[in-house]
């Protein structure tokens, strides 16, 4: 898959003096030497980061990082001093005046900490904004503005203000907004950094469910690691204007690339962060339901197992199968597995947090099974699968 956005040798400069800054910059002078020698503050220092489609991409880093500047730069609110911003195709960096309003009105879409909505506007005419600004007739806007308002959650709240609204709601109009423009890439500015602890953790729920119905390629910025690990596809961390570094939640949790990453993720609470996808185990073996009991049994048995799991061809689960059961099949001349009885199994979506896998393994005696959207079994969550992982994140951060 070819990336949607391309960023190479990004960098940014604010200041008057910045053709000297940048040749300290290239003697690989610190941003510190470069403010005390020429006033210039370095924002971003060449920075390169490939976005793919239908990523939920975050920016992770302290204030003062360089992310929301480099957030900005991808619509050029902010114009980059050097390098070059390739979305899908084009630098927009050689974008006219009216190519960039027609890029930012169609192509992006952008949600702020500040929900900037206008206080003598309805919420279904600040939905419909965007449109408005765009010349889209009054009706079909409307009709638009209605069905986003209605995805967040917001259907019978058209026609109240945003002072009547709490500060959760009014960002969830600020969502709509930005969706109703039906934009390839959203862009998310610390969404929901002013928002009450759980105010924000309905609203990162209501994202991740949007994003499942819509698949949009979103670039969300956030200062907070337990959010970012919690809905980014991909994480890149920033620190003083350059990423160090790109990768996985998982990946940045279990394989820091220096001690500042490790120390940015010290004290995270694994069991919020990791789902069932990455602490399950391959499935193996497999009982087809086809088989028949005498091959069920001898397979179990080669594995050193007392028990199995059974799907059908489409490799959807059955049900889980004991050796005792298979005994019996096997004695009463049972062709096929189907004539067995089951015993009934927990199953999880790959996306289940590990919280929830934590509460739910102690209720059983077998592994959990992990499906997929069409039923399919994709592993198993074993008791030692979640100690491990749980382990392994305690020695991360001891070792730091």
């Amino acid at each position: 898959m070819e990336p949607l956005i391309q960023l190479r040798n990004v960098t940014k400069l604010f200041g008057s003096r910045v053709d000297a800054a940048k040749r300290l910059l290239q003697e690989q002078q610190s941003k510190e030497v470069i403010r005390k020698t020429t006033g210039s503050t370095v924002a971003l220092n060449q920075v390169n980061l490939e976005i793919f489609p239908g990523e939920l991409f975050v920016i992770m880093g302290l204030s003062g990082s360089g992310k929301s500047t480099l957030l900005r730069c991808l619509n050029r609110l902010i114009e980059p001093t050097d390098g070059s911003v390739v979305i899908d195709g084009q630098d927009i960096l050689e974008f006219s005046k009216t190519e960039l309003n027609l890029f930012r009105q169609r192509k992006t879409a952008m949600v702020f900490q500040k929900f900037g909505l206008f206080p003598h506007r309805t919420v279904i005419d600040n939905a419909a904004f965007g449109l408005e600004v765009q010349n889209v007739d009054k009706e079909r806007r409307l009709h638009i503005a209605r069905e986003k308002l209605s995805l967040v959650g917001l259907e019978g709240w058209e026609n109240h203000y945003p002072g009547q609204l709490s500060g959760g709601m009014q960002q969830r109009v600020g969502l709509a907004r930005a969706l109703a423009c039906d934009p390839d890439i959203l862009l998310m500015d610390e969404a929901f950094s002013a928002l009450d602890p759980l105010i924000r953790d309905e609203m990162q729920t209501e994202l991740l469910q949007i994003q499942q119905l819509l698949h949009k390629t979103i670039v969300f910025i956030t200062h907070d690691v337990k959010e970012a690990l919690r809905i980014g596809d991909r994480i890149a961390l920033m620190k003083d204007g350059e990423i160090v570094q790109v990768g996985t939640p998982e990946e940045i949790l279990t394989h820091p690339a220096d001690d500042y990453v490790a120390r940015f993720i010290k004290g995270v609470d694994v069991t919020r962060v990791l789902v069932a996808q990455d602490v399950m185990k391959r499935p193996s073996p497999l009982l087809r339901e086809k088989d028949g009991p005498t091959v069920a049994l001898r397979v179990l048995r080669e594995a050193g197992l007392s028990s199995g799991f059974v799907v059908d061809d489409t490799r959807r689960l059955r049900g889980l199968v004991t050796a005792d059961e298979l005994v019996q099949a096997a004695e009463s001349s049972g062709r096929t597995l189907a004539v067995c009885s089951y015993e009934e199994v927990l199953c999880v979506s790959e996306s289940t947090p590990l919280e929830e896998l934590v509460s739910m393994i102690v209720t059983t005696r077998f592994p959990l099974a992990v499906l997929n959207d069409q039923l399919q079994l994709q592993g198993l969550v074993l008791k030692s699968s979640i100690l491990e992982a749980m382990a392994h994140q305690r020695g991360a951060a001891y070792a730091t």
